[in-house]
């Protein structure tokens, strides 16, 4: 390590006696299920997180989700379940702010085969969310633990959001996210490196979900077919108008995930419903999906005489790699150099809560956490020396951000572009 001030040296030490620690309640906190829809499995979660939080933190709560509703596959208006969220403030004073954020839930429900964690050959430890992103939420605590303990972050203030509705689009947190993210100007989000060896995410595509309903009209099939309106059909036909999007609209990619409906053989169907994934590349790509789903919308209902209700939108709009996030980014790279670290990024089609950070107006790093791979599958893995290697890379980062380097960096930005 090169570059260290004493207080950085003090903090690699700090965390680096912390990752024995740090190991062990990665494997309790993965064996705890905490599927999206498992309210019981996040509240646990929430209580967890909130006792490592509370002792750093001015201000803590656990704050429910907004209410969230969707089309069932009979076209009712359902309510979907969301869990809490975790929310934390420091020096809320200060005007000069971070939010780091991260979530609790997992891809893996109850009833999911993969509950438990093992150890891999080479401090690699199999389990589920370790990577994804357990392990980043215990690097985002332990930072934050060492640099209160050395008075390095007495000039800037921090909040915290933790949500556990992140791997379903945070639909009951995004509201929660908004209002913290506007009173800051920077972000930490945790989620785990982009590649094992610690890539991370630079731009990336925005993206919407949307669940649609066709309601047509039934008949028999052979007596009076012409009296029926088929809903199948017409529902066919809105999938493949929507496909066509991501071939007509640049930077646009389309994914008709599922359609269903219907019945024997004999009726025409009345009922249909689909769901499809659209990601943009920039706002124009997404205004441009947006038209292109109301025309195919009317088309679609005119020429086969249904209605089509539909529920959804762009939850994740595309985040930006501008001047002022790569000013953030050269902070972070130059910290990880620091540490015999390195630090490169490339854009990303996935998404994540850094998209809806960014939308505000803040320049944010959102692949903080640990170093792994194979996440939303049973070989999901992370690598165990990564907990304090990044704890160390955000500690460092945010120290430096409280120093005001980051400021400084924007400042000499605008006057080479003035």
């Amino acid at each position: 390590m090169r570059g260290l001030s004493p207080l950085e040296v003090r903090l690699v030490a700090a965390l680096d006696a912390r990752q024995s620690a740090m190991a062990q309640t990665v494997v309790d906190w993965a064996e705890i299920n905490s599927g999206s829809r498992n309210l019981p499995g996040l509240a646990l979660m929430a209580d967890r997180i909130s006792a490592l939080v509370a002792p750093i933190s001015d201000q803590i709560g656990i704050l429910p989700p907004a209410e969230v509703k969707t089309l069932s596959d009979t076209g009712d208006e359902i309510l979907v379940p969301h869990g809490n969220i975790v929310a934390a403030s420091k020096r809320p004073a200060l005007t000069r702010r971070i939010i780091l954020t991260g979530h609790m839930d997992t891809v893996f429900g109850l009833d999911d085969a993969f509950q438990q964690c093992r150890m891999l050959a080479d401090g690699t430890l199999n389990g589920p969310g370790t990577a994804d992103m357990k392990g980043g939420l215990l690097v985002m605590i332990e930072a934050l633990t060492a640099l209160e303990a050395e008075g390095a972050l007495d000039e800037i203030g921090w909040d915290i959001v933790i949500n556990g509705d992140e791997e379903v689009a945070s639909l009951g947190s995004a509201h929660i996210l908004r209002e913290v993210a506007q009173r800051c100007q920077i972000g930490l989000t945790f989620e785990p490196s982009m590649t094992p060896e610690g890539t991370l995410a630079s731009a990336r595509r925005g993206s919407g979900n949307f669940i649609a309903h066709v309601t047509g009209r039934s008949a028999h099939a052979g007596r009076n077919p012409e009296d029926g309106r088929n809903a199948i059909v017409a529902a066919a036909d809105f999938a493949l108008q929507l496909a066509a999007l991501g071939r007509q609209i640049d930077g646009l990619s389309v994914n008709v995930a599922r359609v269903s409906g219907g019945g024997p053989n004999n009726v025409v169907p009345d009922s249909a419903s689909l769901s499809w994934n659209m990601r943009p590349v920039d706002g124009l790509a997404q205004a441009r999906a947006e038209a292109g789903i109301a025309t195919a919308l009317a088309m679609v209902q005119a020429e086969h005489e249904v209605s089509i209700k539909i529920s959804g939108h762009f939850a994740r709009p595309p985040k930006p790699f501008d001047a002022r996030h790569q000013a953030l980014f050269g902070l972070v790279k130059m910290a990880g150099e620091d540490l015999g670290q390195t630090i490169d990024w490339r854009p990303s089609g996935g998404v994540c809560d850094g998209n809806n950070i960014a939308a505000q107006g803040v320049a944010v790093v959102d692949t903080m956490g640990v170093r792994g791979g194979a996440i939303h599958t049973d070989k999901e893995f992370l690598l165990l020396p990564s907990l304090s290697e990044r704890a160390a890379l955000a500690a460092l980062t945010m120290s430096r951000l409280a120093e005001g380097r980051l400021e400084g960096a924007w400042q000499r930005a605008e006057m080479q572009h003035g």
